[in-house]
């Protein structure tokens, strides 16, 4: 029997040890290792499961590692899209295909899957319940949480809160946490359904070109027909000094990248003219490099794109945001003083950030789409720069190694 999820907040018990606030990637796998050690949690999201999530859906190899972590791997790859490359799409159309260990499943079945491990290994989860501001002690110490549903209202404490809320900066807003109010990106997205392409696009496809400058364009296929196609866009928006949104942007906007990769990649053109649309085109921010604000104050972690876990070049962001949300977890079960908490929180992160600084250089290739192009011509020239390609996909070596201009030039004329 599944474990029950959306319990009602007026049920909720006024304590807990660990207080989980989303029940995406990071926030589940926080709860599913803390209540799998015994300890008391529950998990609140601000929407009922099973939910929509706009995402590009892609697994990518630092997924598959956590998800085994997790214990759901074989779970999840049940009913995921198994995928054996990614395919880089240059602005000539010439393209390579990176071996990986790949796949794509649907945002709405991914988390579900892990908010319900999460609840067989004793968590809680209470949905939908809105995270509205923190309860804190003489000393300022985060203790616990006010949450509402809209007709309920109920304060929980608990010995920490995780806060695990995406990329909209109100839940870190509210606890003192935000350095930066504005997404590092953002992405949008559609469903199609076309069964005569499943042969054509067996692999999760990316694509860039000088009309898309910025950013980049992807088709991934899941299950049954369906695709996710999309477009990112990096940088997009911008602060002003007061740490308000001044409403400019950098570059075009999102739409208009989407028309754009209409028109110069003629696999997504098929796509949309000949496939059946589900469901409307969605956009979301996107928070990146871990940067944006504070991950932990006393009684408080924060994990998942809340922390900025996505990486700046490729939007990619469910295997970090598992990652992190492992981290907060084994930090919690780690030490008792909040101290040692933090101090280990950090230091888990600290080892994540030479990959986030690397793949924040290598957005470059965004910016400018011709280097895309000469990474193709000299990988098809070189099964070591595929090699080389695969291992920095895989996570077998630094992107740097590659990505930053030393290495690009080594590549190139080595």
């Amino acid at each position: 029997m599944r474990p029950p999820w959306n319990q009602a907040l007026g049920a909720l018990a006024a304590r807990c040890d660990t207080l989980v606030i989303g029940a995406g990637p990071a926030g589940s796998a926080c709860a599913r290792v803390l209540s799998q050690a015994g300890r008391d949690v529950t998990l609140i999201d601000a929407h009922p499961f099973p939910r929509d999530k706009v995402c590009g859906d892609g697994l990518v190899p630092d997924s598959h590692a956590a998800l085994r972590r997790l214990g759901v791997h074989e779970r999840v790859m049940a009913v995921a899209r198994k995928a054996d490359a990614a395919r880089c799409v240059g602005p000539g159309g010439r393209s390579i295909d990176i071996p990986g260990e790949l796949a794509v499943l649907p945002r709405r079945e991914l988390d579900a899957i892990l908010c319900n491990a999460a609840l067989e290994s004793g968590a809680r989860m209470v949905a939908p319940a809105r995270f509205v501001g923190t309860l804190r002690d003489g000393t300022g110490r985060v203790v616990g949480a006010r949450l509402t549903d809209g007709e309920v209202s109920r304060e929980v404490t608990c010995r920490w809160l995780v806060l695990a809320t995406g990329a909209k900066p109100n839940a870190l807003l509210s606890t003192g946490l935000c350095e930066r109010r504005t997404p590092s990106a953002m992405a949008l997205r559609a469903y199609v359904r076309h069964e005569g392409l499943v042969a054509e696009i067996p692999n999760l496809r990316f694509v860039w070109h000088r009309r898309m400058r910025g950013g980049y364009g992807w088709i991934f296929p899941a299950r049954d027909g369906l695709f996710n196609i999309g477009v990112g866009l990096l940088d997009s928006h911008v602060e002003a000094a007061d740490g308000s949104l001044d409403g400019r942007r950098q570059g075009p906007n999102l739409r208009a990248l989407f028309d754009d990769f209409l028109r110069v990649d003629p696999v997504a053109a098929r796509l949309m003219r000949e496939g059946t649309q589900v469901g409307e085109l969605r956009g979301a921010p996107l928070r990146c490099d871990l940067e944006g604000s504070q991950v932990a104050a006393a009684g408080v972690l924060v994990a998942g794109e809340a922390a900025g876990a996505t990486y700046a070049f490729s939007g990619e962001g469910i295997g970090k945001a598992l990652e992190t949300g492992i981290a907060a977890a084994e930090s919690l079960l780690a030490h008792q003083d909040d101290q040692g908490v933090l101090a280990d929180y950090r230091a888990r992160l600290d080892v994540l950030r030479p990959r986030f600084q690397m793949y924040r250089k290598a957005a470059s290739f965004n910016r400018h789409p011709w280097l895309v192009s000469l990474v193709i011509w000299r990988a098809l020239r070189s099964r070591r720069t595929i090699a080389r390609l695969s291992d920095i996909l895989n996570e077998r070596r630094l992107p740097g190694s590659l990505l930053s201009w030393r290495g690009f030039k080594g590549m190139l004329f080595g």
